[in-house]
């Protein structure tokens, strides 16, 4: 079990893109061996130190840790040294099994930002049982995706109850507008996914479940609707057009239900798509960001243009925007609920940075705070959890007040 006086967080990873942005954040927001106490971690010591001497003078006292994604001794050593590792090494399928299994067999805690829901659901079918029986608590998906997707419906469900006294049985989210760029790990997990996806008529079938990650006694046969297409969504009044990020969120927000004990109804129903405006522009928006998207997965699932793409088109992993470009990023996400008896719900869940880099670095290092500080083991046991399920309000609490988020309802509008 873990080492008592070890860390409260180590961050594994640290070193690249997102992983740089984290440390960073971490160290404006607690500092070094005060209140929270945290390390960096990677393969390499030349690049940690570096990264180090990069942060300035309050960086001077930070532990650095030497362990590789492939090295089952050195990571037995990190989990045996912490509460709660945060791994940032994509993408996941390729390099985030053995840190997994080792934590699950550790009880150490471990939370992540993998969008890759074939990986999500290989890990919670080998080592559910061995997380449960160690005490680790494992918490996936705690970056863009899909902390404002699962916080976001779970704060809408939050206040249905407190003011209908009952669930909103569905609920939709739309992206409303938002500034940033794809990361070069999610852009690589995609891509993997979808050449994985490309050769294993299994897997294409399991991707096309919303159910794929819900615990296997979950019971759920609500059939599910997925925006594939530019459509026109009554509730808001405009046209949509199909969201990237849907494949992984709504099968986050399906287990989140399952793992409450449906506390969303067990009909319940969810979907996601991005708002592209009103009228004959809005609908010709919407089939040309379909047909992109189409176009850009065709694309992916064939090797030769898979490698043109990887060569030349889409950001390397460890690359990203500017500083200037992350700060001037955003996202606005809108939410509309609906009880059974009709009784309707709007809210906005926000961030103040680009979704991939800023946010996303502030939600997983608030989730592996959160993790380690306030979530206590007889509340919340081992075993595979979304952060709904595990963190729920104290996240929340924790992305308001040092997260630069904000989850509100709205009045009747779109």
């Amino acid at each position: 079990m873990m080492n008592q006086n070890g860390y409260d967080v180590v961050v594994f990873g640290a070193t690249s893109f997102v992983g740089r942005i984290l440390a960073e954040y971490l160290l404006h927001t607690f500092g070094v061996g005060e209140d929270l106490t945290w390390a960096i971690a990677g393969r390499s010591e030349q690049k940690l130190e570096a990264l180090r001497s990069e942060l300035g003078s309050m960086a001077v006292d930070l532990p650095v840790i030497v362990a590789d994604a492939s090295d089952e001794a050195a990571l037995q050593s990190l989990c045996d040294g912490t509460r709660v590792v945060i791994s940032t090494v994509g993408p996941y399928a390729l390099y985030g099994e053995p840190l997994v299994r080792i934590c699950a067999e550790s009880g150490t805690d471990y939370c992540d930002l993998t969008g890759e829901v074939q990986w999500l659901r290989q890990m919670i079918q080998k080592y559910e049982d061995t997380a449960r029986n160690s005490g680790a608590r494992i918490v996936n998906c705690c970056g863009f995706d899909s902390i404002p997707s699962d916080m976001g419906v779970w704060f809408m469900q939050e206040q249905a109850q407190a003011r209908f006294g009952k669930p909103l049985t569905r609920v939709s989210m739309r992206v409303k507008a938002a500034k940033g760029e794809l990361s070069g790990g999610t852009v690589a997990s995609l891509l993997n996914v979808v050449k994985e996806a490309s050769s294993n008529p299994e897997l294409r079938r399991e991707l096309a479940n919303p159910y794929s990650v819900c615990p296997p006694n979950h019971g759920f046969t609500a059939r599910q609707h997925t925006v594939k297409k530019a459509e026109y969504d009554p509730d808001f009044q405009a046209w949509t057009a199909p969201f990237v990020m849907a494949a992984i969120n709504t099968r986050v927000v399906h287990r989140s239900n399952a793992l409450s004990g449906k506390a969303y109804g067990s009909d319940f129903r969810y979907d996601e798509a991005v708002l592209v405006g009103r009228g004959l522009k809005g609908r010709a928006t919407g089939w040309g960001m379909t047909g992109f998207m189409g176009g850009f997965m065709l694309g992916a699932s064939i090797a030769p243009t898979r490698w043109l793409l990887e060569r030349f088109v889409v950001p390397k992993p460890g690359q990203g925007p500017s500083r200037e470009a992350r700060e001037k990023g955003f996202f606005d996400l809108r939410f509309f609920g609906e009880t059974e008896d009709g009784e309707t719900l709007r809210g906005k869940v926000t961030g103040d940075r680009d979704p991939g880099y800023g946010a996303t670095s502030k939600m997983l290092g608030q989730a592996g705070v959160c993790l380690a500080r306030d979530v206590d083991r007889e509340q919340v046991g081992g075993g595979f959890w979304t952060p709904a399920t595990a963190l729920d309000g104290q996240l929340l609490e924790r992305l308001q007040n040092a997260s630069g988020m904000t989850f509100e309802l709205l009045e009747d509008q779109a």
